[in-house]
């Protein structure tokens, strides 16, 4: 990884040219190191993303029981992870490490449910503020249970607890069942980390496990879990799978994080003269909304699917970005969200140059990221000199772009915040104070390098 860039970050409207591969797909590659932790035999994997968050899971599957040989390579992390399949994984004898990752410790909950292992996660200080209740809710329908891990025994039961005494948010305890039983789960959120832990338990569960969703969120897990042999089903908004399927190895390439070239696609749209390809890039559709809603705005965008480069059946192209005068305003309804929630920070800055106002309709699942993101996102852009205000649960930008030169900015240890308030300065030559630029290392430690890159 890089070391850590300097706090002060300050930017030039030099125009952004040239055809890059940002870091592979941080979603991807938490499932392709879990999903090979549980099959039987050994998976050779390539691109896995070299952040935190990824080192997170790896971390994890290794304490549980499988054997990882991997190396650092100029595309990732490549090697094999040998899975304990059959055999189930061990009791750890310490307690999982899930650092700041929401996508480790939900997905981690939902496999453990179903075996019968009793295991502790615990996060950092802002992924212990994250609500594990949303998993934890449907889980305990099946069987599995859970604790704080501070009222855990040596002995691997519940010590005595307060009565109602709640294990919302790490540190907590999963105690795991070999005899789950299957639900029809009626999610009220539409969250692929919910829907992946229902699923993965339902894969140990006895009889079809279902999960319906209000709207469409994304969709990794039902699309690479048959690359490992398992079946699923999908109908409109619900997706459903047998318990008592095996996984099997098999062979995985990470493509590209659309979510991380979102920010230099952005870039290139706000500052004059810029064209950007970002190649070998996740093209899933409910990965790219952020590109529908960009092209609405007026970007220019060309979109080229690589017909023979693929994971499971996920689609993998290029894009490119070329820079167009008078973006327009939009609004971006509810059933949108769930395609562009990482995105939406970076959308709205680019929102601050467009004619009109737009409007990110029902985005309050974004109090529950890595910080408040919503309150933080109107904060930092109004310090900027920006119009925006929250209402509700929704979020308006009206055009009126940055212009305080020099001013401090806070990233709250939000990794999209501080990629975001880089751009601003970047395309708005700004000289700005930005606390936390380290947490960019969680999804995108080559950032500042990929940014000099394409100057």
């Amino acid at each position: 990884m890089t070391t850590r860039p300097p706090r002060e970050a300050t930017g030039s409207q030099r125009p952004l040219k040239g055809s890059i591969r940002v870091p592979s797909d941080k979603s991807l590659s938490h499932r392709v190191a879990l999903f090979s932790a549980l099959a039987q035999g050994r998976s050779r994997v390539r691109g896995l993303l070299d952040s935190l968050d990824v080192r997170s899971t790896l971390g994890a599957i290794e304490a549980l029981g499988a054997q990882l040989d991997i190396k650092v390579e100029a595309d990732g992390l490549c090697g094999t992870i040998t899975g304990w399949g059959d055999a189930g994984p061990h009791g750890p004898k310490n307690a999982l490490q899930c650092g700041n990752s929401g996508t480790t410790s939900r997905l981690l909950l939902g496999v453990l449910s179903g075996l019968d292992v009793t295991a502790s996660l615990e996060g950092d200080e802002s992924l212990s503020r994250r609500p594990m209740d949303r998993v934890i809710a449907p889980l305990t329908k099946m069987g599995a249970r859970f604790y704080p891990s501070e009222a855990f025994s040596q002995e691997g039961a519940p010590a005595h607890t307060p009565e109602g005494a709640p294990a919302s948010t790490l540190p907590l305890t999963v105690k795991g069942t070999s005899s789950l039983e299957a639900i029809a789960y009626q999610s009220p959120v539409a969250s692929a980390q919910v829907k992946s832990a229902v699923l993965l338990a339902g894969l140990n569960a006895r009889g079809t496990t279902s999960v319906t969703e209000p709207y469409k969120s994304r969709d990794h897990t039902e699309l690479l879990l048959p690359a490992y042999g398992a079946s699923l089903t999908v109908e409109g908004l619900t997706t459903s799978i047998t318990g008592g399927q095996r996984l099997f190895a098999t062979d995985c390439e990470v493509p590209a994080d659309p979510s991380s070239a979102a920010f230099l696609l952005v870039a290139a749209a706000l500052i004059p003269q810029s064209e950007v390809t970002v190649r070998d890039v996740l093209l899933n559709p409910t990965r790219v909304g952020f590109l529908t809603v960009l092209r609405r705005m007026g970007a220019d965008i060309a979109i080229k699917i690589n017909k023979n480069a693929h994971l499971g059946t996920e689609q993998v192209g290029e894009v490119t970005l070329r820079y167009r005068e008078e973006l327009e305003a939009t609004t971006v309804e509810p059933y949108e969200v769930p395609a562009l929630i990482d995105e939406v920070s970076i959308l709205a800055l680019a929102a601050t140059v467009a004619k009109g106002t737009t409007i990110f309709k029902q985005v309050g699942e974004l109090r529950v990221k890595e910080s408040d993101r919503l309150n933080a996102i109107v904060c930092g852009l109004t310090a900027l000199g920006c119009d925006v205000r929250e209402e509700d649960d929704d979020l308006r930008v009206s055009c009126a772009p940055p212009h305080i030169r020099a001013t401090r900015l806070a990233t709250h240890g939000d990794h999209r915040l501080a990629m975001t308030w880089s751009i601003a300065a970047r395309a708005f030559a700004l000289a700005l104070d930005i606390y936390g630029l380290e947490s960019i290392e969680v999804s995108y430690p080559g950032f500042f390098d990929d940014l000099k890159r394409l100057s």
